[in-house]
This record gives C-alpha cells, sequence and structure tokens, in this order.
C-alpha cells in the first residue's frame, strides 16, 4: 500500500470530502479495523486562482512543486491536487514532480468512457471551461465537451468563488445552475454533466442535476484508492 498526499485547500470544502472519501474507501477495501495513514498539504484557493488569471503559470507550478515536495518529504509516494482548475498546469507539473500524480481530469475522462458517455455538459471556474487542458483527453476517446454560454461561464464562476468556496449553497443558485444544464440537455442531447469544480458537488447532484452527474471528487477518491493499494 502507497502513502497517499494530497494537496488540497483549493477549497477547503471539496478538500473534507476527499478525505472522508479516502478513509472511509479505504476502509472498505482493507478491513473493518482500518484507516489509513496520508498527509495533506493546504494551499490557499484564492492565490491559485489570481496567478492563473494573471497567467502567471510558473509562479503556480512553484507552489505545487512546493506542496508536493513537502508531501514527499512526510513520507508520501503517490499525490494529486484536489482540484480540477489547478489542473491547467498539469502537464509540466508532472514532469517535475518528485512523486506520481494522479489526475482528476483523465480519470473523470476514463469514467465518462467506462460509461459509454459520447457528449458531456462540462461545469467549472472560466478557466477549466474555457481552456483546452479539460478538454483534450475527452477528444482523444471521441468523447465530446459542450459548455455553457459566455454570460452563463461567467455566472457559474462568480458562484463558485463568491459562495461555493466560501462553504455558501443558495437553493436559488443551484435553480439557475439546473436551467442552464436543462437547456444544454435539450439542445445539445448531452448525455451527463461533468461537475468540473471540486465545490459543483455541494449544489449539484444525480438528485438535482437534470443530467446524470460525473462527481470529480468522488471518481478521483476512487481513482486514488486505487492507486494507493496498487502493489
Amino acid at each position: 500500500m502507497k502513502k497517499l498526499g494530497l494537496v488540497g485547500g483549493m477549497g477547503p470544502q471539496s478538500t473534507v470530502p476527499y478525505y472522508m472519501n479516502i478513509v472511509y474507501g479505504m476502509r472498505e477495501k482493507v478491513a473493518p479495523d482500518f484507516f489509513p495513514n496520508l498527509t495533506i498539504e493546504s494551499l490557499n484557493v484564492f492565490e491559485i486562482l489570481r496567478l492563473i488569471g494573471a497567467g502567471k503559470y510558473d509562479k503556480v507550478l512553484e507552489l505545487f512543486l512546493y506542496a508536493i515536495g513537502n508531501l514527499k518529504n512526510s513520507g508520501c509516494e503517490i499525490a494529486a491536487l484536489t482540484a480540477n482548475t489547478a489542473h491547467i498546469v498539469f502537464d509540466e507539473l508532472i514532469k517535475r514532480s518528485p512523486l506520481p500524480l494522479v489526475s482528476i481530469v483523465e480519470s473523470t475522462c476514463a469514467e465518462a468512457k467506462l460509461r459509454g458517455y459520447s457528449k458531456v455538459v462540462l461545469l467549472g471556474t472560466n478557466f477549466t471551461m474555457e481552456r483546452d487542458f479539460y478538454k483534450k483527453p475527452f477528444i482523444r476517446e471521441g468523447i465530446e465537451i459542450v459548455i455553457p454560454e459566455p454570460e452563463e461561464r461567467k455566472f457559474i464562476d462568480n458562484r463558485i468563488v463568491s459562495e461555493l468556496e466560501m462553504g455558501v449553497v443558495k437553493d436559488s443558485t443551484r435553480q439557475d445552475f439546473i436551467k442552464i444544464i436543462s437547456r444544454l440537455k435539450s439542445e445539445e442531447q448531452a448525455d451527463a454533466l461533468i461537475l468540473g469544480c471540486t465545490e459543483l458537488p455541494l449544489i449539484l447532484s444525480d438528485d438535482t442535476s437534470p443530467l446524470p452527474c460525473l462527481d470529480t471528487v468522488k471518481i478521483h477518491s476512487d481513482a486514488l484508492i486505487s492507486a494507493s493499494l496498487e502493489s
């Protein structure tokens, strides 16, 4: 079993379910009286978003490499970034990381392929929805990604940063998100919805969404458990 390390805090509201998913998921796989040893290195999500917004990707890489170095020093053998937007620098990060990394984007793409989806809606921050880093593996697997209109993207991004990152969950925001998803379902004939921000499961789920959800927190947590348990 390999010790896991999480680069968390991006934001805190999603780091907690990562922790709970992993420790209880490991317990189910190993033994009733087992909880894994893992380490979390918590960063400031707002600093990360400011640097990405300013295009200072080298600074973002430095922060992540420092965090992963701390995880390695604590005895971790495998690591992950607990945020979708953070994967904007993943291709370069994985080349320089002192630890093997498990990608949230690749894990989500693999799950979408496993479920047989051919067209999926992507919700997340503006960076996640608009940049190519999230789309690349899906294109490679022949899965089409559709995103909301510009004003809808601006609205979603604002609600993620101003509400969900703070743990604020409003039913009015949920209803507005549902309207956007319903429109895309009708107009684009999409199969599923990627919750492409790790705070989105706070407000959307299979029970509330017009489309079945690819919960990136749950999918990534399961992939990390599998990676940890690989001999």
